[in-house]
C-alpha cells in the first residue's frame, strides 16, 4: 500500500474498525473511505455491489460484524448466522468482482472447537464441535475463512484473514445486555461505586435513565447494587484480552507486509489453515479480571459468582506463533490496557 491507496474500512465505527483508521492516520493514510450502517447496509446486495462499482477501492478491511456476548449469541442465533454471512458473502464477492488489491477479513478465536487443544493453534480448526451458545456466529465466520481461501485459490485474488483473541478498548460496547465481559464488568462496577459513593446524579447520567429508582431498577437485573456486583458462571473460566489498538496495528502491519502466500506452507497439499491468529498467548480468570477492574476503578464492594448461570468453554487461549513468525507481537499488557479503556469511558460520558 502507499499512503494515497484508497482503503474501504467497512465497520469504521466499532471497536475494530476505529482503531484500524486510527491507526491507519496515524501512518499517514489520506484516502480512507467509509459508510455508516445508514448509509450502505452491507446485508444489501445491491446497494453493496454500487458502492464497489462507484468506489473502486483497492484495499478492503472487513471488520463489520454482528457481535456481541454470550447472552446476544445465544438469543439472537438467525440473526447473527444470517446477517453475518449476508455481510461477508457481499462484501468479499464484490473485493473480487471489482478488482481489491488486497482484503482482509476479521473474524474471531470462537471458530475453534469447545475442545480444542490449549493454546489453540490455526490447524485445530474444524476438528471437533463448536462450543453451542455461538455456534451460529462462529459458523459464519468459518464460511468467511473459507469463502477467502477459495477465492483465492480459484481466482488468485489475496484475500487475508485475522482470527483476533477476545478484544478490548475505546468504542467499545458498553450495553450491559449486549457487551462481552470486560467493558461489561467496567460498567457494573463503576455504576456499583457511583451507588456506593452516593453519587446518584451520575449514576442517572450513566444510564441516561430519569430516576434513581429507575437506576436501581435497571441494574439489579445484572445484579449491580451499592455493595455488590453479581458474575455470571464460577468465575474459573480463563480467557485471553488483546487491546484493540494493538489488534489494529498487526492488521496494518500484515496489509503492509504479508500476503495471501505467506499464510501457509507452499509444500501443504492442501490449502487451508490459512487464517492468522491475532492474540497474546497469556490468559486470566474471570473472577482474577473482575478482581483487576475492581481494584482500578477502586470499588470497595464485593463481587458474587452466580453459579447458576453458564460459563462457557473454560479455557480458551490462542496459539500466536504464527503471528509471531510473520513478524509482529502486541505491546500492550493487561493492567494498563483496561486503565486507558478506563479513562476513555469516563471521558466520553
Amino acid at each position: 500500500m502507499n499512503k494515497n491507496s484508497k482503503i474501504y474500512i467497512a465497520g469504521h465505527r466499532g471497536l475494530v474498525g476505529s482503531a484500524i483508521v486510527k491507526n491507519l492516520e496515524s501512518k499517514g493514510y489520506t484516502n480512507l473511505v467509509y459508510k455508516t450502517h445508514k448509509e450502505l447496509d452491507l446485508t444489501n446486495q445491491s446497494a453493496v455491489e454500487e458502492f464497489f462499482k462507484s468506489e473502486l477501492p483497492e484495499y478492503v478491511i472487513l471488520a463489520a460484524a454482528k457481535v456481541g456476548g454470550i447472552v446476544a449469541n445465544n438469543t439472537y442465533r438467525a440473526d447473527f448466522i444470517y446477517e453475518n454471512l449476508a455481510i461477508q458473502n457481499n462484501v468479499i464477492h464484490n473485493a473480487y468482482k471489482y478488482k481489491v488489491e488486497k482484503l482482509l477479513f476479521l473474524g474471531s478465536t470462537c471458530i475453534y472447537p469447545k475442545e480444542a487443544p490449549q493454546p489453540m493453534p490455526e490447524n485445530c480448526l474444524l476438528t471437533s464441535p463448536l462450543e453451542y451458545t455461538n455456534e451460529p456466529y462462529a459458523i459464519a465466520k468459518i464460511a468467511g475463512i473459507k469463502m477467502c481461501e477459495s477465492y483465492n485459490l480459484q481466482y488468485n485474488t489475496n484475500f487475508i484473514s485475522v482470527m483476533p483473541t477476545n478484544l478490548y478498548g475505546p468504542n467499545d460496547n458498553f450495553d450491559l445486555e449486549k457487551s462481552h465481559v470486560l467493558p461489561a464488568l467496567i460498567r457494573k462496577i463503576h455504576c456499583a461505586k457511583l451507588l456506593n459513593e452516593k453519587k446518584y446524579d451520575e449514576v442517572i447520567k450513566d444510564l441516561n435513565v430519569s430516576s434513581l429508582d429507575e437506576a436501581k431498577t435497571y441494574l439489579s437485573k445484572f445484579g449491580v447494587n451499592e455493595s455488590s456486583v453479581e458474575i455470571w458462571g464460577t468465575g474459573l473460566p480463563r480467557r485471553e484480552f488483546l487491546y484493540s489498538e494493538d489488534m489494529a496495528d498487526a492488521c496494518v502491519f500484515l496489509l503492509e507486509n504479508r500476503d495471501f502466500k505467506d499464510t501457509y506452507n507452499p509444500e501443504q497439499k492442501e490449502i487451508i489453515n490459512t487464517h492468522i491468529n491475532i492474540g497474546t498467548g497469556v490468559d486470566i480468570s474471570i473472577k482474577e479480571l473482575a478482581q483487576l477492574i475492581k481494584s482500578i476503578i477502586g470499588f470497595e464492594g464485593n463481587l458474587t459468582f452466580n453459579t447458576e448461570k453458564p460459563d462457557g468453554t473454560m479455557v480458551k487461549l490462542t496459539d500466536p506463533s504464527k503471528l509471531h513468525s510473520l513478524g509482529w507481537k502486541h505491546k500492550v499488557e493487561l493492567e494498563d490496557g483496561i486503565r486507558t479503556m478506563y479513562e476513555w469511558y469516563l471521558s466520553s460520558k
